[in-house]
């Protein structure tokens, strides 16, 4: 039966029960007197039941309309579910959808009527995303515009390198951008989607959301850097738009007040710029000269981060690049791959960084997949004071760990390793894999651990992770490298492949030049495994050498 059916059904059971209590009272068909308050008795429940079916008719016009949009767009997410949440801004939507615009609907559904749908809504929801998901979501958005310098129009518009799937932004997707880098005091960004959501709003885009809100916000965003010049006049076009919004006309006194006191001092500093003279020109050539000093430092580890990320300020010169080969590789005779040895290819000198070529296939990286995916959770790193494991908003993925015994396949994957490494397997870590969220990334980090840390890894009493193996299992549309700050290099996600490099040197020490970091995934779903590789059991297949750092 249908919800106005049912509505139906109620309204001819109060009918029953108000009839019913009126002929209680008297036979209203012997008095037309009576019967006349019947007809004003009925013309009010017919007014009554015409406005609720008004208001249904419009409530569930309305709740067609976004069905009708959902269905559409579950249709397109479907065909490609992973490859659909590969672009940041589909995933962020999906967010803002689940854990705002549902709720908003069933406020919509819950005014007049409970059916099973709203039952059945209210049971999912305590498995919809929170609001910490929203707001994890538009940060990884905001973080990949910043890495990836992707300026705001581009982003909504949904031009990002690689999509498949393109999703613009609506007016209220980049105000709502806005708001979240607000509530993180984070202005500066505040400033670029709220200026997006003003363009939009400008060329025509119907939207909920008013230009005088918008203003408000993007005024007061504008003020907090410091230039209130454009903070003054978007103010002005606020109050041409509501001339009576209180906040703007406080705002409107106090901007202008700080402008002329701003002009002044900018006067004044002028004045004593042109008293000072030579002395000011002498300050100038001091300073161009410690710019040139400065420009000649080393760049700074997270802007280096981002470049090699962007592919750019990769220091492998021509010279170092003849000295990288690929070959087939088995491992000094190993029986397994005599006959048949595997692809690899040098990625870096030093340190040395290798690739192996079809070294997992596909239906390995699917069981894989399969069997990690009911036990991901929010990967953690280790305290390096309390070596406790902890969560980083450095660190966005989720990881499972799998071990040998679950599944063959997983002791395969592990004797292959140890095949290729010559490394003992039994006293590695288990199998990790691990799924990058929106935006997903692990910043610069060791892998092994230092002497400020030497409590590491003592609960496994295997010694230090001299080694790590890492399986690419999905190609990446854009973005996702595995970067080496310190020495310039970037590794790129190819499916099917594998890197090993060595973090410790035969001496034991640790190569600090292997500090590595994933860059953030901009387009695409990336998933790798890995393999940390210990000290222990090592000592005659990797017999420790004199030179402490060779």
């Amino acid at each position: 039966m249908s919800r106005m059916e049912r509505q139906c059904w109620w309204y001819l059971l109060v009918l029953s029960c108000l009839f019913h209590t009126l002929s209680a009272h008297s036979d209203f068909y012997t008095s037309i007197g009576h019967m006349t308050d019947l007809l004003y008795t009925e013309k009010d429940l017919v007014t009554s039941l015409k406005n609720y079916i008004t208001a249904e008719e419009n409530k569930l016009k309305q709740v067609k309309q976004w069905a009708e949009k959902l269905d559409v767009l579950s249709a397109i997410a479907m065909q490609d579910p992973e490859g659909f949440l590969g672009n940041p801004v589909n995933a962020f939507k999906l967010m803002k959808r689940l854990n705002t615009e549902w709720g908003d609907l069933e406020s919509l559904v819950l005014k007049d009527t409970k059916d099973g749908f709203i039952s059945n809504l209210t049971l999912q929801r305590q498995h919809f995303p929170t609001d910490e998901d929203q707001t994890g979501a538009a940060k990884a958005l905001l973080r990949l515009q910043d890495t990836y310098r992707l300026d705001t129009n581009t982003i909504s518009t949904g031009d990002l390198p690689g999509v498949t799937h393109k999703s613009p932004m609506t007016v209220e997707d980049c105000f709502e951008l806005g708001k979240i880098a607000y509530s993180e005091v984070d202005y500066y960004h505040t400033e670029l989607w709220m200026e997006q959501a003003l363009k939009q709003l400008d060329e025509g885009e119907e939207s909920t959301v008013d230009k005088v809100t918008v203003l408000d916000y993007l005024s007061y965003a504008i003020y907090q850097q410091g230039d209130l010049g454009r903070a003054l006049e978007l103010t002005k076009r606020l109050l041409m738009l509501d001339p009576e919004h209180q906040r703007a006309n406080g705002n409107l006194k106090y901007f202008e007040f700080q402008l002329i006191n701003q002009r002044k001092a900018q006067a004044q500093e002028a004045q004593k710029a042109r008293e000072e003279g030579k002395e000011q020109r002498k300050r100038l050539t001091s300073d161009s000269s410690k710019k040139k000093k400065r420009f000649r430092e080393p760049v700074p580890e997270r802007k280096m981060y981002e470049m090699l990320c962007r592919g750019e300020g990769i220091k492998l010169t021509p010279r170092r690049q003849r000295r990288l080969f690929c070959r087939y590789f088995d491992n000094h005779g190993h029986p397994k791959y005599l006959l048949s040895p595997v692809k690899q290819e040098d990625e870096w000198d030093r340190p040395y960084i290798v690739r192996y070529h079809d070294i997992i296939s596909h239906g390995e990286i699917e069981k894989v997949k399969e069997l990690a995916k009911p036990r991901l959770r929010r990967a953690t790193i280790s305290n390096p004071i309390t070596g406790v494991l902890e969560t980083a908003p450095y660190r966005i993925s989720k990881s499972a760990w799998l071990t040998a015994y679950e599944h063959p396949m997983i002791d395969q994957i592990n004797q292959r390793i140890e095949d290729l490494t010559g490394l003992e397997m039994d006293t590695a870590e288990e199998l990790q894999v691990a799924n990058y969220g929106v935006g997903g990334q692990y910043e610069p980090h060791f892998d092994f651990g230092r002497k400020d840390e030497p409590d590491a890894f003592k609960e496994l009493g295997t010694g230090n992770r001299i080694a790590t193996w890492l399986f690419y299992m999905s190609d990446v549309a854009a973005g996702g490298a595995t970067v080496f700050p310190d020495v310039g290099a970037a590794v790129w996600p190819k499916k099917g492949t594998a890197v090993f490099w060595y973090n410790l040197f035969p001496s034991g020490e640790g190569d600090y030049s292997t500090r590595h970091a994933a860059c953030p995934v901009l387009v695409g779903n990336k998933w790798v495994s890995n393999k940390w590789i210990h000290e222990r059991g090592q000592e005659f297949r990797r017999p420790c050498g004199l030179n402490e750092t060779a």
